[in-house]
C-alpha cells in the first residue's frame, strides 16, 4: 500500500505499477490505497485506465477519526458514479472512459475527477486537516517536437531530440528503421588509442539521442517512441545520412560551435539532472566542465558519454552555474556555454509543535521550525481552519511561534503548523487540552459597557453566581472589535468593586470587553463580551487643500476626505474660510460632508486670496488647516496664458505624495506641465502661511520643474519624510509661457505609533527588550520606550549577570541614555540574563522581565585537562582526559599529537582526532620499549584551541610470550629434537670412552645420606608453569673460599664440551660467581634467570656458570639443554628482526 509520506514535496504516487504495467511487465492493479494526513505533501495520484484509488483519511498517531469530511478544490464533493464515499469514510474514485471505449477519459469526465482532494478528520480532541492529494488522469499528448533529418560526416556527432508531455511521464526510447536501435555499439579501438572503449550511442534521461563517431552503418531513419500507462506514440521519422570525412564544406576547418548547450534547470531535491553539451569542430573538440563560482564539481556528478553531466540525485549543494567549455585541439579556439542549476528542497520540520495541557486562563506556546529551499513560509491552523490572530492569539517570530494567552475552552483542539514553498509542503499537528478544575467560580454576569465620552467607557458587571465567596479579584480585558491582529489589554481589579472606567480609548471605535474572576484555585470562564462604540470627537486634523482657478473670477477648492484615524467620527460638514490678502475681513461657507470640492465665485481677478478649511463631526469643528494663498488670473492677455490644471488632488502617504489632476480649460493650447515641490520650514509653518505664493521664486523649490507630457495626469513624489509639511505647485505651459499655478499644501502621514492607554505613576519598564549576540564577548541589548506612559524618560539602567547566578555581588549595572547598549567583557558561549529599568524625573520604575541571551562560541581558551597516559601493550598506549576548563563552545573534536622525537616541528607529528563526546582513546601501531611524547588540543566550531604541555610514556617491552608465533613454535620443536639427538650421541660417546665413570663427582650417595642438612632445593628460572624447570637436587653447601677440586673442574669441562658450546662465556656475565646454595644468597637458578639473554650473534650455549655440581645427574643436563634450545629459537627470531641484544657473546 502506497503511503502519503512516500515522497517529500510533490511525491509522485503513480499508483505503484504505472511504468511496469505500461511496458507489459505487470498487470494493472485494480485498486490502490493512499493515506492522507498531516505530513509531507502535496501527494500526486495518477489514475491509469481501468484503475481505481482509495483515499484514506487519518489523524496520524492519535488513532482513528470519529468522522471524516471530504472536499474537492475547497468545495463539496460532486456526485458522480466514479466518485463515492465508502462506509468507513474513505473516498473511492476511478477513471471514467470515453463513450468510444478509448483508453483516455473524455474531457467532461476528466474535470469531474481531476482536482485537489483533502479531508478533515475529527477526533475526541479536535479536527486535523490533511494535506492535499492532487488527482490527475493518465494522458499522453502528441509530440510537440519531432526529430529532424541531418547529414553528418564520418566520425562526427549526430543528435536527435523529441518532446512530448504525458502523465505519468513517458519513457522515451528510439528506433532505427522501425526496429530497436543497436545496443550501445562501442567506438573502434583505433579511434580511442589506449583508452578503454566507450559507448557510441547515448540516450539521455531527457530523451535526447546522441550518436558519436558516426559510421556508415549508422545511416537510416530514426524515430522517437514515447510510452506510458495510457498508450504508445511514435514521432515522425528523421533520416541520418553519413557523408565522407571532409566532404561537407560547412564543417571543413570549422571553428568551435556548441550545437547543444546546457539549459537552465530547476528540479526538486532527489531528482536526476542532465546538463547536456554537444560541440562541433574540425577536428573534434575536447569538452570540459567547471563551476562558475570556482568550487570543485561534486564527486557524485558523473560524465555521461563524453560531454554530458549527470547528477543522479540532485541536492541543494549541487546548485550553481555550470560552464561547458569546448576547445579545438592544438589551437586556442574555444567556445563556452553556461546554465544555472537550481535545486529546490521541500520543507522539512526541524522542530514540530508538541502536545500541551494547560489550565484555564494560562498561556500556551507552540514552536515550529522548518528548513527548505527556498525558505518556507509558516502558517497555522486550528481544528483544520486557518488561525486568525487576535488580542489573545499572536503569531510571532515570522510565524514560528504561536502564543495563546487567557486560554479558554474554546482554544482546545488541534493546532497545525504548515510550512510551504514552491517545492512542497510539510505539516505537523499537536493538541491543546484545557484543564478545568473543580470548585472554580463561574463567569461574571451582566457585563455592560457605557460610553462616557469619545475616549472613556464605564464597564460594570455582577459577581459570579457560583463560589462567589472564594473570589480574590477580577481581570478586565478589552480590544478593538474590528480589524485583524488587534492588541488585547487587561487591568487587574480588586475584589471590592465591580466596575472600572477605561480611559484613553480612540473616538468613534468599536471595543469589546470581557471579565474573568479569580479564586485561589484558578480562573473562571470568560464572561459574555460586551460591545461598545465610543462617542465622536472633533477631527484631529484638517483636510489638505488644493487651489486652482478655471477663470479669473473663480477659485476651485478641492480636498480629500479625512481617514477614520483623523476624523474621530462621521464628518458631516466642512467650513471653508477665505479673504483677500492680509485684510482682516474673512468670509466663510459651509459645505456638506459628502462633498470634496467647492468653487469660490465672484472674486476679483489678479488678486491674492487666502483660503483654509476645517472638518466637522457631530461634536463640532476641528482645527482648521493653514492659510493657503492663491492669485487669480488677470483679465487681460488671456489668449496665450494657460489656466491652472483642474481638480488638483494629492494623496498623502508616509513617504510619498501621489499628485493627480485634470487638464485646464482649453487643453489643446498647452504643451505639458511643470511640477514643483518643497518642504515647508518650521518658521514658515509657524507663520501660518502668510507669505505670498511664489514669493521666494522658483529657485526656492526643492525639486522642479519636473517636465511632464500633456497626456500625463498623475505623478508620485517619493523619498519624503513622514509627518512633514510640503507644498506642491503644478502649472501648465505652452510654447509662449507658463500658465497659472494650482497649489497644494499638506503633511505626509506620520509614522505609525500605537495609541495605547496612558499609564499613570512611575514609568513602566521599556518595551520590546531584545538581546542579540554580537561576538563571543559582547551582546547588543536594544529596547523601546514604554508603550504607554506620560512620564518623561530620562535614562535607563541595565542589569545583567550570568544566567542562574545567585551571588548578588556579581550582578553588573550599566546606565544608558539611549535605547541600546553594547555590553562587552563577557565570557564566550555563556548565557546571560538582562533586565532594563526606566528612570523618569525623580521617579524610578521597576525592572522589566528578564531577557536571556548567550554569547557566540569561540576557540577553547584552555587545552583538555587531566591528561593521563598508560601503556597497554608494546604497541598500544591508552589516553584519558577531561574537557577543557574553558571550552568556549561545544567541543566538536579532540586533537591528539604524538611523536617519538619531541624536537620535530608540529606538522611532522602524527595527528589523531576523536569526537567531542569521547574522553579516552587508544593509540596503536607504536614501537615497543620506546619513549613517545603526547599533547592534546580541543576544537569548537570556531577553531582549535591551545595544545597541552608535553607528556611522555614508554611503551612496554616485548615479552617472550609476545614473540612466540607459529614459526617460533616450529623452531622450538625442531631445536628440542636436535638437542635430544645430540645429547644421546654425546652420552653414548662418553660412556664408551669412560666406562668406569658412573656418576659425576662432587656428591656421593654416602655423603648425601649421611648429611641431610647439606641438601637444598633449587628452581630453574624463570619460574614458568612447566614442571620441567623445577629441579630437585642435592646441593652441597660451600664456604666462600671453597674451590672445586681439579677433578670437578675437569668433569665440568667435559660436560660443557658435551654441549658443543666451546669455551666462550657471556661477556656480560663472565665474571659473575654463582654459588649453588649459599645461605641467604640467590640460587644458581635465580642467577641464570637474571642474566639478560643475548639477542644477536652466534648461537649461545650453556655457560660454565650454569653447570650444577657433580652428581646432580643427567636429568639436570637434559632440562638445561631443553631450555637452551628454546632460547636459541627465540633469539634466532629476534636476530632476524635486526634487534641488538643487551649483551653479545665473544667469539
Amino acid at each position: 500500500m502506497a503511503r502519503g509520506d512516500a515522497g517529500r514535496g510533490g511525491g509522485l504516487v503513480a499508483l505503484t505499477f504505472c511504468l511496469l504495467a505500461a511496458r507489459g511487465e505487470l498487470p494493472w492493479p485494480p485498486e490502490t490505497t493512499v493515506e492522507l494526513s498531516c505530513g509531507a505533501g502535496p501527494l500526486q495520484v495518477i489514475l491509469g485506465p481501468e484503475q481505481a484509488a482509495v483515499l484514506d483519511c487519518g489523524l496520524g498517531a492519535s488513532g482513528p477519526p470519529t468522522s471524516i469530511t471530504w472536499s474537492k478544490d475547497g468545495g463539496s464533493l460532486p456526485e458522480h458514479d466514479h466518485l463515492r464515499l465508502l462506509p468507513n469514510g474513505s473516498l473511492w474514485l476511478s477513471q471514467p472512459l470515453a463513450p468510444d471505449s478509448s483508453e483516455e477519459a473524455s474531457p467532461g469526465n476528466s474535470e469531474l475527477i481531476e482536482g485537489n482532494y483533502s479531508c478533515l478528520a475529527h477526533g475526541p480532541l479536535g479536527a486535523v486537516a490533511s494535506q492535499a492529494a492532487v488527482v490527475k488522469l493518465a494522458t499522453l499528448a502528441g509530440f510537440s517536437l519531432h526529430p529532424e533529418s541531418q547529414v553528418v560526416e564520418e566520425n562526427g556527432t549526430a543528435r536527435f531530440e523529441c518532446h512530448i508531455e504525458g502523465l505519468p511521464a513517458p519513457v522515451i526510447t528510439w528506433e532505427k528503421d522501425q526496429g530497436p536501435v543497436p545496443e550501445e555499439p562501442r567506438a573502434p579501438a583505433h579511434l580511442i588509442g589506449d583508452l578503454s572503449p566507450f559507448p557510441r550511442l547515448i540516450i539521455l534521461p531527457n530523451g535526447v539521442l546522441q550518436i558519436l563517431d558516426i559510421q556508415e552503418s549508422d545511416t537510416g531513419s530514426y524515430r522517437c517512441v514515447a510510452t506510458n500507462s495510457v498508450r504508445q506514440r511514435f514521432s515522425q521519422e528523421a533520416l541520418l545520412s553519413v557523408a565522407p570525412r571532409g566532404s561537407l564544406a560547412s564543417t571543413r576547418g570549422q571553428d568551435v560551435v556548441i550545437v547543444a548547450a546546457p539549459e537552465n534547470t530547476t528540479v526538486v531535491s532527489g531528482q536526476s539532472v542532465v546538463m547536456e553539451c554537444v560541440a562541433s569542430a574540425d577536428p573534434t573538440p575536447f569538452v570540459s566542465w567547471v563551476r562558475q563560482d570556482g568550487k570543485p564539481i561534486s564527486t557524485d556528478v558523473i560524465v555521461l558519454g563524453r560531454t554530458n553531466l549527470l547528477i543522479s540525485s540532485a541536492q541543494p549543494r549541487h546548485s550553481g552555474v555550470y560552464v561547458c567549455r569546448a576547445n579545438k585541439p592544438r589551437t586556442r579556439d574555444f567556445a563556452t556555454a553556461a546554465a544555472e542549476l537550481r535545486v529546490l528542497a521541500a520543507p522539512a520540520l526541524s522542530q514540530a509543535p508538541e502536545a500541551l495541557s494547560r489550565t484555564r486562563a494560562s498561556t500556551a506556546r507552540f514552536v515550529c521550525r522548518a528548513a527548505g529551499e527556498p525558505r518556507p513560509a509558516l502558517r497555522w491552523l486550528h481544528d483544520g481552519a486557518p488561525l486568525r490572530p487576535n488580542g489573545r492569539v499572536k503569531v510571532q517570530g515570522g510565524g514560528g511561534s504561536l502564543v495563546i494567552t487567557q486560554i479558554g475552552l474554546q482554544d482546545a483542539g488541534y493546532y497545525q503548523c504548515v510550512a510551504e514553498n514552491s517545492a512542497g509542503t510539510a505539516c505537523a499537528a499537536a493538541p491543546l487540552a484545557v484543564v478545568v478544575r473543580e470548585g472554580l467560580p463561574s463567569a461574571p454576569t451582566r457585563v455592560t459597557a457605557t460610553p462616557l465620552s469619545s475616549s472613556t467607557v464605564l464597564v460594570a458587571w455582577e459577581r459570579p453566581e457560583l463560589h462567589s465567596e472564594q473570589i480574590i479579584g477580577f481581570s478586565l480585558h478589552y480590544q478593538k472589535a474590528r480589524g485583524m491582529d488587534n492588541v488585547e489589554y487587561q487591568f487587574a481589579v480588586n475584589n471590592d468593586t465591580t466596575e472600572l472606567q477605561v480611559r484613553d480609548l480612540e473616538p468613534n471605535t468599536d471595543y469589546e470587553f470581557y471579565v474573568v474572576a479569580y479564586s485561589q484555585l484558578g480562573a473562571s470562564r470568560t464572561s459574555t463580551p460586551a460591545l461598545v462604540h465610543t462617542l465622536d470627537d472633533v477631527p484631529s486634523a484638517a483636510p489638505q487643500l488644493s487651489l486652482s482657478s478655471p477663470n479669473p473670477l473663480d477659485i476651485r477648492v478641492a480636498w480629500l476626505p479625512l481617514p477614520p484615524s483623523l476624523s474621530n467620527g462621521q464628518v458631516v460638514k466642512y467650513k471653508i474660510e477665505y479673504g483677500l490678502g492680509k485684510e482682516d475681513q474673512v468670509f466663510s461657507t459651509e459645505v456638506p460632508g459628502n462633498e470634496t470640492q467647492f468653487t469660490l465665485s465672484s472674486l476679483q481677478p489678479n488678486k491674492v486670496y487666502r483660503v483654509r478649511i476645517s472638518a466637522g463631526t457631530g461634536a463640532g469643528y476641528g482645527t482648521p488647516s493653514q492659510w493657503m494663498q492663491h492669485r487669480t488670473p488677470s483679465m487681460h492677455n488671456q489668449s496665450h496664458v494657460p489656466f491652472a490644471p483642474a481638480e488638483l488632488k494629492v494623496r498623502a502617504r508616509m513617504e510619498s505624495l501621489v499628485v493627480s489632476w485634470q487638464p485646464p480649460p482649453h487643453p489643446a493650447q498647452i504643451s505639458g506641465y511643470k511640477l514643483y515641490w518643497r518642504e515647508v520650514g518650521a518658521e514658515e509653518e509657524e507663520a501660518n502661511g502668510e507669505s505670498p505664493p511664489g514669493g521666494r521664486g522658483d529657485q526656492a523649490w526643492d525639486v522642479g520643474p519636473v517636465r511632464l507630457k500633456k497626456k500625463v495626469k498623475q505623478y508620485e513624489l517619493t523619498q519624503l519624510a513622514p509627518g512633514r509639511l510640503y507644498e506642491v505647485k503644478l502649472v501648465a505651459f505652452n510654447k509662449h509661457e507658463d500658465g497659472y499655478a494650482a497649489v497644494w499644501k499638506g503633511k505626509t502621514e506620520k509614522a505609525p505609533t500605537p495609541d495605547l492607554p496612558i499609564q499613570r505613576g512611575p514609568p513602566l519598564p521599556p518595551a520590546h527588550v531584545h538581546a542579540e549576540s554580537n561576538s563571543s564577548t559582547s551582546i547588543w541589548l536594544r529596547w523601546k520606550k514604554p508603550d504607554f506612559t506620560t512620564v518623561k524618560i530620562v535614562n535607563y539602567t541595565v542589569r545583567f549577570s550570568p544566567w542562574g547566578l545567585r551571588n548578588a555581588s556579581l550582578v553588573t549595572y550599566y546606565t544608558s541614555s539611549g535605547e541600546d547598549i553594547l555590553i562587552g567583557g563577557l565570557k564566550p558561549f555563556t548565557k546571560y540574563e538582562f533586565a532594563v529599568q526606566s528612570h523618569g524625573v525623580d521617579m524610578d520604575g521597576p525592572f522589566g522581565s528578564v531577557v536571556e541571551r548567550s554569547t557566540l562560541p569561540d576557540r577553547p581558551s584552555t587545552p583538555p585537562s587531566d591528561l593521563r597516559l598508560s601503556p597497554l601493550t608494546p604497541s598500544t598506549v591508552r589516553l584519558h582526559w577531561c574537557p577543557p576548563t574553558e571550552p568556549n563552545g561545544e567541543i566538536v573534536e579532540y586533537l591528539i599529537l604524538y611523536s617519538n622525537n619531541h624536537t620535530q616541528p608540529e606538522h611532522q607529528w602524527t595527528l589523531l582526532t576523536t569526537e567531542g563526546n569521547i574522553f579516552s582513546a587508544e593509540v596503536h601501531g607504536l614501537e615497543s620499549d620506546t619513549r613517545y611524547f603526547f599533547k592534546m588540543g580541543a576544537r569548537t566550531e570556531v577553531g582549535p584551541g591551545p595544545f597541552s604541555g608535553l607528556q611522555d610514556v614508554i611503551t612496554l617491552q616485548e615479552k617472550l610470550s609476545d614473540s612466540l608465533d607459529v614459526h617460533s613454535v616450529t623452531g622450538i620443536i625442531v631445536g628440542v629434537c636436535l638437542g635430544l639427538l645430540c645429547l644421546l650421541a654425546c652420552m653414548c660417546a662418553g660412556l664408551r670412552r669412560s666406562p668406569h665413570r658412573e656418576a659425576l663427582p662432587g656428591l656421593s650417595s654416602t655423603a648425601n645420606a649421611g648429611n641431610p642438612a647439606l641438601y637444598s632445593r633449587a628452581r630453574l628460572g624463570p619460574p614458568s608453569p612447566p614442571a620441567a624447570h623445577e629441579l630437585e637436587s642435592l646441593v652441597h653447601p660451600r664456604p666462600q673460599d671453597w674451590s672445586p677440586p681439579p677433578s670437578d673442574i675437569e668433569d665440568r669441562a667435559e660436560v660443557h664440551s658435551l654441549m658443543g658450546g666451546g669455551a666462550s662465556d657471556c661477556r656480560g656475565h663472565s665474571k659473575r660467581k654463582i654459588s649453588w646454595a649459599q645461605p641467604g644468597g640467590p640460587s644458581w637458578a635465580g642467577s641464570w634467570a637474571g642474566c639478560e639473554l643475548p639477542q644477536a650473534g652466534t648461537m649461545p650455549s650453556l655457560t660454565r656458570a650454569l653447570l650444577p655440581p657433580a652428581g646432580t645427574g643427567q636429568t639436570l643436563l637434559l632440562q638445561a639443554l631443553v631450555y637452551d634450545a628454546i632460547k636459541v629459537s627465540v633469539l634466532g627470531r629476534r636476530g632476524r628482526k635486526g634487534e641488538k641484544g643487551l649483551c653479545a657473546c665473544e667469539e
